[in-house]
C-alpha cells in the first residue's frame, strides 16, 4: 500500500522538527528520520493503527509513537497521513479532512 503524506501532516513534521531542532539538532534530525520509519509500517500493514476516539469513522486511525499520534485514513489504494499532533493537544475535527 502506498503512503501518502498531506501538506498539514508534513508541515507538522516540519514544525516539531524546528522546535526540537532549537535545542538538540541531532536530536530533531533523529526524530525526523524515526518518524518516517514509523510510519513506513503502514505500507505494510495499513490496518496497525487504532481507531481514534474523536471520531466512529472506521478509515481513520492512529499510530502512537512516543508522546505523538500520526492520524491517518485509510483509503482503497493508499493510506493517507492526515496529521500529527502532541498527545496533550486537541485534535480538531477539521484536520480529519
Amino acid at each position: 500500500m502506498k503512503v501518502f503524506w498531506s501538506s498539514l501532516a508534513m508541515d507538522r513534521v516540519a514544525e516539531i522538527g524546528s522546535y526540537i531542532a532549537e535545542d538538540n539538532p541531532v536530536a530533531s534530525d533523529e526524530w525526523v528520520h524515526k518518524i518516517f520509519a514509523r510510519v513506513g509500517q503502514l505500507e505494510h500493514f495499513p490496518e496497525s493503527g487504532r481507531h481514534i476516539s474523536e471520531t466512529r469513522r472506521k478509515d481513520i486511525r492512529e499510530l502512537v509513537w512516543g508522546n505523538y499520534r500520526i492520524i491517518y485514513r485509510l483509503e482503497t489504494k493508499r493510506v493517507a497521513i492526515l496529521t500529527v499532533r502532541h498527545m496533550k493537544q486537541m485534535l480538531p475535527i477539521e484536520e480529519l479532512k
